[in-house]
Parts: structure tokens; C-alpha cells; sequence
């Protein structure tokens, strides 16, 4: 789908999205956000389990199936609601916007060509610089001609 709706979609996504550019940076606490909010918010684990319908138990495995990464979407949301609280879920760039994701690959492939060309001009002693943005204008080119 390398077209403009492609280019219309990923910029769509960097706009919604930019409420979360700090997500990056931000860590799970060690032992998972429901047990790091429930504290905060001085609830027991038979609080939380009184208002998910689910036993105290159950509630210190949603804890720990969370601080190892294998707790459902489902359950998040069913504990996160328990506690007064919205399940937010985003996919954010590590780095970057999704713009500059998708065009990673052209640029990836911009590099290399200028890069041999400008490796061979150099060996020649004719290399001219300015390798940054013959890159750009390559991108540029082959974004363009992907349309």
C-alpha cells in the first residue's frame, strides 16, 4: 500500500498520537502499574477483587502476570476499571513519527547508493560532500517515484 494513502494514514497517526510522544521514555514501574496504582491509591487487593467480581488471588496473579508481560488486554482493562481507571493502549514509534518509519526503508536504500557512488568518487579523489542531503534528495526520488 506505498501510495498517498499510505503517506495520509502515517500522518494521521504521528497527529492522533502526539499526546503519547512522552511514552517513549516512561518505564513500567518493576512491579507493574495495577499493583503500583492500587497502592497509591491505598486499595487492597480484596478492594480491587470485591469490584472486578474476581478473588483476592486472582488479583495477585493479574499482578504478576502484568510485571512479566503476560497479562490480556482483557484483564488489564477489567482491573484498571475495577480501580477507577482508563486502560490507555497505543503503539508509538521507538523513535521518531510513523512518517519517518515508513519511509525508512527508502531512506535505507538512498544511503546506499549515494554512499557507493560517493565512495567511488572518493577513491577517485573527486568526492564532492554534501552526503546528507544527496541522501534527502535520493529519499525525496525514490518516495516520489513510489507514488
Amino acid at each position: 500500500m506505498k501510495n498517498s494513502f499510505t503517506r495520509l494514514r502515517t500522518q494521521q497517526l504521528d497527529r492522533s498520537l502526539k499526546p503519547f510522544d512522552g511514552a517513549r521514555t516512561l518505564r513500567r514501574p518493576s512491579r507493574g502499574w495495577i499493583r503500583a496504582v492500587r497502592q497509591a491509591l491505598g486499595l487492597s487487593m480484596d478492594e480491587v477483587g470485591r469490584a472486578a467480581r474476581a478473588s483476592r488471588q486472582a488479583i495477585q496473579l493479574f499482578e504478576k502476570a502484568e510485571s512479566t508481560d503476560r497479562i490480556t488486554l482483557a484483564s488489564l482493562r477489567k482491573i484498571a476499571n475495577a480501580m477507577g481507571c482508563e486502560l490507555v493502549y497505543a503503539l508509538v514509534p521507538k523513535e521518531g513519527t510513523f512518517e519517518q518509519l515508513a519511509d525508512r526503508p527508502a531512506r535505507d536504500e538512498a544511503a546506499k547508493r549515494v554512499l557507493s557512488v560517493e565512495h567511488t568518487m572518493a577513491l577517485e579523489g573527486q568526492a564532492v560532500g554534501g552526503v546528507k542531503e544527496k541522501i534527502d534528495e535520493e529519499t525525496r526520488r525514490i518516495l516520489k517515484k513510489q507514488k
